[in-house]
This record gives structure tokens, sequence and C-alpha cells, in this order.
């Protein structure tokens, strides 16, 4: 029987295809993933756009910062290859898209989020940051389905967990063990874990039952969960 963990394509296929492309998120969805990860920026004209850094240096070559140009500038310097998030959420189908959002502020979370409500598609996005960006999306949405980044073993306070309301705690894969797994499925928290990409840590993230992985190779994690025990429900 096949587990029931989520494959999460971390930002889209980035071994094959530039990263937070379309042509990477078509291509993570081609090799088997369930969900994929894209890292959400707005543009100087509020446009939100498909960009991890905060500026174009590492990908296309700009040493410019993104927020200080417009989507047609933006769209100029990189030959149309940064795509819209309406135009990501589009090549996703019915997929399920989690959205990363680093360096956001208010205003950029609420554009945000008013694409996926514009795009019908808040059913199938969540997102995922620290617990600053995670309180923007809680305030601006109160229906959001979040996944809470967390960097230390150390718990959320619970006076955080109930202003987030997270469904999910995500962790970076160092940090999960079985005993933490089993604590937040008993607090009835679901456990993401980013980003793996060794076969030996994608099957001990599996062993230890967390319900997502995130991963630079869906293909390879694909073919592990096919081969794996079920963990249960998820």
């Amino acid at each position: 029987m096949a587990t029931t963990v989520t494959a999460v394509a971390h930002r889209g296929d980035p071994y094959r295809v530039r990263e937070n492309t379309l042509p990477s998120i078509r291509s993570a969805l081609a090799q088997g993933a369930d969900a994929v990860e894209i890292d959400v920026r707005v543009t100087r004209d509020g446009v939100p756009v498909l960009l991890h850094d905060a500026t174009l240096d590492r990908l296309w070559g700009h040493d410019l910062r993104l927020d200080r140009l417009t989507h047609q500038e933006l769209s100029g310097l990189t030959g149309g290859g940064v795509p819209t998030l309406r135009e990501a959420l589009l090549a996703a189908g019915a997929h399920r898209v989690m959205i990363d959002l680093p360096g956001c502020t208010d205003g950029s979370v609420r554009k945000t989020i008013g694409v996926v409500r514009e795009c019908g598609a808040g059913e199938r996005v969540y997102y995922c940051a620290g617990s600053e960006a995670m309180l923007r999306v809680r305030a601006a949405d109160p229906s959001a389905e979040i996944a809470l980044t967390w960097t230390t073993l150390a718990p959320p306070r619970a006076t955080l967990l109930d202003a987030v309301r997270p469904r999910w705690l995500n962790y970076r894969f160092g940090l999960v063990d079985r005993e933490l797994t089993d604590r937040l499925h008993r607090d009835g928290l679901l456990v993401s874990a980013w980003t793996a990409d060794t076969r030996r840590t994608m099957r001990r993230l599996v062993r230890h039952r967390v319900d997502s992985i995130t991963t630079n190779r869906v293909d390879t994690l694909r073919s592990i969960l096919a081969n794996s025990p079920s963990t249960g429900p998820s």
C-alpha cells in the first residue's frame, strides 16, 4: 500500500528547470508532485510574482531589487520568465500550491491573498513562512490554511498557535523525529518537513510518519513513497 505522505515540489523542479517558473511547475507535476511550493513577492506596482530572492541577481543576472521594479520592467529584464501568481495557479491546475512569503508586508500579503481569491484557488492553496508572516496571513484571511514554519525544537507558544491557528507545523528535516510527529499528531497538527533531497532522509521522514515532504527531487521522493508501507492517516 502506498503511503499517504504528500510530495511537495520545492520551487517546482529546480534540478531540471529554473526554479519558480511555469516550466518548472509543469515539470514537477509531470514527475508526480502532489503539490508545488512557490515563493511569492510583489513588484513595485503591486503584482504578485514568483521569486525567492529579493533581487534578480542569482536567477536572472540583474542586481536589481524586485520591489523597485514594475511588472512591465520585470518582464522586460527576464524575457517574461518570472510568472505572475495568477499564471502559476493556472499552470498548477487542480493541484495543491504551497505559497511561501519571503520578505512579505501587510500589503503584499493582501495582494497575494486577493489573487488567490480571484482565481478561486482558496481551497487548494496554503501558506508557509515564519510566525510574523503567518500572523499577517491570518489577519488578512481568517479561513486560510497555514503551515507555520518552525526552526527549533522548542514548541511554539500556545498564544502564537491560538493566533495563527496553523493546520501544519513545517520543520527543517533534521529536526524531525518520531517523538515530535507523534506529539504534534496528538495535538491535532499535521507535520511537514523541508527540504529533503537524499533517499536516506526521505525514508527516515517516512518512518517518522510525517504528513508531507518538500523536496527538490520529487521524482525520487515519489518512487520512495510508492514502495513504502502506509504511514496511516495524515
